[in-house]
């Protein structure tokens, strides 16, 4: 009931209040923008524009030369033109040139199809004054209309200017011209614009070329209506005062936009799309106050009633359905009957009964959602709470082959650490230790914790979800691992080392029918322990297989350590170690090369250059893990006699 009242009163709120203005302006962009460009070749504009007072040698400050416009006007009377419409007000005579006057007046009475423009000039609250044209010229037109127009707060001009002291200019045209609509006395209501297109959609000139008949032909102007207006950037005819917004340029690409040299719509180009929607007959309308109000009203019932009570996939499904039905249909109606309707209203009503329902089932589930979450928090780390809680069929006993990348960890000098403290202030160490191992380097890069094992940690990625990148993850884990070895805990620094390696494992559930464990067993997870180990003989922190290496790319820096044969595994492994982030690859460049080459030379059995290869390394990182290792191990070949062949592999007997 709440969701009704709530979408109920949301849309009548709107459709009754300022607060929904911007919407129902949009809901008439919108669908003007979506019928697209209509083609209306029954009017035509010339421009009094900037390269027209170039050309023509006019002031920027001060009325055109008005033999100028009789010049036009006997062009226009000569190329049969329906109608002149001027959008220029000629409200004084030209006191430097009386004879200009007479010019142009002549030229009216000789067209006899010329209306003027008279201005509608605000001069106190509510009260305006009309400045109509000088009585030469007035006597000699055929009609005069105000050229005012009523500009919404955005500026966009979306209704007809109402007739009140003064017919519209464009009324003015419409009617001289025997429009039927200016005779049909039971017309009521709001005419809205029916814009054709962005701005310049209609046929346009500039003045200097309609003066031409080279350049225009009186193809051109035959039968048309011809308005004669100015662009905003000629001056005189005030800035930004006859310049507008056009529905369609919010949703112009700058493309569009100098395609149709134009970003706002002048003044008289909307005078004259008012005309020809007058002489069309396709102005635009609107139901009735009450019949709108009624379909918003039933909107709101309908959808808040109805989709808090129907799960919130199948309320995803029937908000878009909703949507698309109201969008489509306020569509259609407003091609074939040209009535548009405020459909934005209606579609914020849904949106926000679908986000009511979406709330109020959220809630509900969340408050079951937690205690079952809460139940397998009890024994499960977060990442597997989250996967349990939304696969019931995951709690079942099984597993299944995966290819993970698994980790272990463990704290140098554990033993002697712990033998140093009380087990209070142990237990706090460890347990701040753990939640920074798992909250910001495992967790961090969406890793499992499968369990602890004393002071060592077991975890993977690409499990239960594939994650591409796990190889990456797990080393980016291992960087944390390192950085956060640096932060001092209780006054202790622990260095952790750590083993990587990629590879096939058994994932799932283990244990019995009253307890079961989410785990990786196989000898993938064996090997990834021994890795770890290793790092005890090179002096490394993270050392990582070779499947892992090929895997991670270049998103790392990295160096190979050689191939070693673990204890309990009869193949030797390759092994690398993680060196850090991209960004030190330049300044650790110098003794991975030299370590690199040396390693290459004890591989190829060329063990005296080996040696200067690891003493040059050590040269430039002085405390090199592996570098030292491999100096050992070459002063114990030096003790024995070496068969041709001898395997250049390091063999472990101890973990």
């Amino acid at each position: 009931m709440f969701g009704a009242l709530l979408t109920t009163g949301l849309g009548w709120s709107l459709f009754s209040f300022p607060l929904g203005r911007s919407l129902i302006s949009a809901s008439y962009d919108w669908l003007l923008v979506s019928r697209g460009t209509v083609v209306a070749r029954d009017a035509v504009l010339v421009y009094l524009d900037e390269i027209s007072y170039q050309k023509l040698g006019q002031p920027l400050n001060a009325p055109w030369d008005r033999t100028l416009h009789a010049r036009l006007i006997d062009r226009l009377t000569a190329a049969g033109a329906r109608a002149v419409v001027f959008d220029i007000v000629f409200s004084d005579p030209d006191r430097n040139n009386p004879a200009a006057d007479q010019q142009l007046a002549r030229a009216f009475k000789a067209n006899g199809r010329v209306i003027l423009a008279a201005d509608n000039v605000r001069v106190g609250p509510k009260t305006k004054q009309i400045f109509r044209p000088f009585d030469l010229l007035l006597d000699s037109a055929a009609g005069v209309g105000s050229a005012e127009v009523d500009p919404d707060r955005d500026l966009v001009v979306r209704t007809h200017t109402p007739e009140e002291q003064l017919q519209s200019l464009s009324w003015a045209a419409a009617e001289f011209l025997n429009a039927s609509a200016t005779k049909d006395s039971h017309q009521t209501g709001t005419r809205w614009m029916n814009y054709y297109g962005p701005p310049n959609s209609l046929l346009w000139k500039s003045y200097y070329e309609a003066l031409d008949p080279a350049r225009v032909g009186n193809d051109f102007f035959r039968d048309k209506v011809v308005f004669i207006g100015a662009r905003i950037n000629t001056k005189f005819a005030g800035e930004r005062k006859d310049e507008y917004v056009n529905p369609f340029g919010a949703f112009s690409s700058s493309a569009m936009t100098e395609a149709m040299e134009a970003r706002f719509i002048p003044g008289v180009e909307i005078q004259a799309t008012a005309c020809l929607n007058l002489l069309r007959s396709d102005w635009l309308m609107r139901w009735s106050p009450a019949t709108e109000e009624a379909i918003i009203i039933a909107v709101g019932l309908v959808f808040g009633f109805g989709l808090v009570r129907i799960r919130p996939t199948f309320a995803t499904i029937v908000a878009v359905t909703g949507l698309s039905v109201v969008g489509l249909s306020s569509y259609f109606v407003f091609r074939r009957t040209l009535i548009w309707f405020p459909v934005l209203i209606v579609a914020s009503q849904i949106a926000v009964a679908f986000l009511w329902s979406i709330t109020f089932n959220s809630i509900q589930l969340y408050v079951q959602k937690r205690l079952y979450e809460y139940t397998l928090g009890l024994y499960l780390s977060p990442k597997l709470v989250k996967k349990f809680s939304r696969d019931s069929n995951f709690l079942k006993p099984g597993a299944e082959e995966h290819t993970i990348t698994i980790l272990f960890t463990d704290i140098e000098d554990f033993t002697v650490l712990s033998q140093g403290i009380s087990s209070g202030a142990l237990a706090k160490l460890m347990n701040q230790y753990f939640h920074i191992a798992v909250s910001q380097c495992i967790h961090k890069t969406d890793g499992t914790v499968v369990k602890y094992i004393g002071d060592a940690v077991f975890a993977f990625w690409n499990a239960p979800e594939l994650q591409a990148d796990h190889e990456y993850r797990a080393c980016e884990a291992a960087l944390r691992f390192r950085d956060a070895g640096e932060q001092e805990i209780d006054g202790k620094r622990l260095h952790t080392r750590l083993g990587i390696h990629t590879g096939s494992a058994r994932v799932g559930n283990f244990g019995s029918p009253e307890r079961v464990d989410y785990t990786a067993l196989g000898e993938s997870v064996n090997l990834a322990s021994r890795l770890e180990g290793l790092n005890k003989y090179l002096g490394t922190d993270c050392v990582i297989s070779g499947e892992t290496r090929k895997g991670l790319g270049e998103r790392l820096i990295s160096r190979p350590l050689g191939q070693f044969q673990l204890k309990g595994f009869e193949k030797p492994v390759e092994v690398h170690e993680i060196v850090g982030w991209p960004d030190q690859a330049e300044a650790t460049l110098p003794w991975r090369e030299s370590f690199a080459q040396a390693l290459s030379n004890y591989q190829q059995r060329n063990l005296e250059f080996a040696e200067l290869g690891f003493r040059r390394t050590l040269e430039l990182k002085p405390d090199d893990g592996p570098s030292k290792f491999y100096l050992a191990k070459l002063e114990e070949l030096a003790t024995q006699e070496l068969p041709d062949q001898w395997v250049t592999h390091t063999i472990l007997k101890e973990k």
